[in-house]
């Protein structure tokens, strides 16, 4: 049955919102799921923030228009789903690609991050990106480093002296 006017209207409208907040953006192709596989990969997708939804093209193609996922327009042919990543760029590339790697049936067709449009290839690059706590912990550790180099090296003549004395006391007790 074909959608009302309002309906389309409410589709467009909300795939635009989502699309004018999310950092990065997948069209992957999904002939071949069955319901069950969509139900789970839905499931998986609630869990780890992303935003999954089938849509037709020419509503898709209307929803991204003023946003930075314009670019994705030309390569929205045949049934794809669009998945929007609203927390961390990465987390949509890892479900697609942890998924992809279950059910051959769901092939990447368009990566979009930034308002850059990449070759589907390149989504195992964007899985690999740190979520934000792991970023945050790298960063730390790489601030932390030199303190922690000062402290020890400032330390180490004291630490020098106390061996030193310890192995002139052991020496003496030798003897």
């Amino acid at each position: 049955m074909a959608m009302r006017l309002d309906a389309k209207k409410a589709v467009v409208d909300e795939v635009a919102a989502v699309a004018g907040n999310a950092l990065s953006a997948i069209a992957a192709e999904y002939r071949g799921l069955t319901v069950a596989e969509m139900t789970e990969l839905r499931a998986s997708a609630r869990n780890s923030g992303v935003y999954l939804r089938v849509v037709k093209n020419s509503l898709a193609r209307r929803a991204l228009d003023n946003t930075e996922f314009a670019c994705m327009r030309e390569g929205l042919v045949g049934p794809l789903m669009l998945a929007f990543s609203m927390e961390d760029p990465g987390a949509v590339a890892r479900l697609i690609r942890d998924f992809a790697k279950e059910h051959p049936h769901c092939e990447t067709k368009l990566v979009v991050v930034g308002g850059q449009l990449y070759d589907a290839s390149e989504i195992e690059r964007l899985a690999k990106l740190p979520t934000r706590d792991q970023a945050i912990s790298m960063l730390m550790a790489v601030m932390k480093a030199p303190v922690e180099k000062l402290v020890r090296t400032m330390a180490e003549p004291h630490a020098k002296l106390v061996r030193t004395i310890a192995a002139v006391r052991d020496q003496k007790q030798a003897a």
